[in-house]
């Protein structure tokens, strides 16, 4: 058992959780705490939902999230916003992350993901 749980962590995506909180993948590391993110060691500024949308999306690296998925998880339940807005949200992201935003990837008809 010990060597398959092993085994399932080697194969699982770059992303850890550091000791002071903050959540790394491949060069992005965010820390929710202080409402930082870094890429390369430079720090990027970033609006309190485009935080939240990249934050959302570093939880599970690799599992897709539809338009509504993320609304939910960023705004809650009950905020009146379309699964468009989330497109936009993430084009400004992308922009800001430069280099590092090949990890944002889209699914065609589905949603977002960040990985690969």
């Amino acid at each position: 058992l010990s060597a398959r749980v092993a085994a399932v962590l080697r194969r699982s995506p770059e992303e850890r959780t550091e000791s002071d909180g903050s959540v790394r993948f491949q060069e992005i590391r965010i820390h929710p705490g202080r409402h930082e993110v870094h890429v390369d060691d430079e720090s990027v500024v970033l609006t309190h939902t485009e935080f939240r949308i990249l934050h959302f999306l570093a939880s599970r690296p690799g599992w897709v999230f539809t338009r509504n998925q993320i609304v939910r998880a960023v705004h809650g339940d009950d905020y009146p916003v379309t699964g468009r807005s989330v497109d936009v949200q993430v084009a400004s992201l992308r922009k800001k992350l430069g280099p590092a935003a090949r990890h944002v990837s889209t699914v065609r008809g589905v949603g977002y993901k960040l990985g690969e």
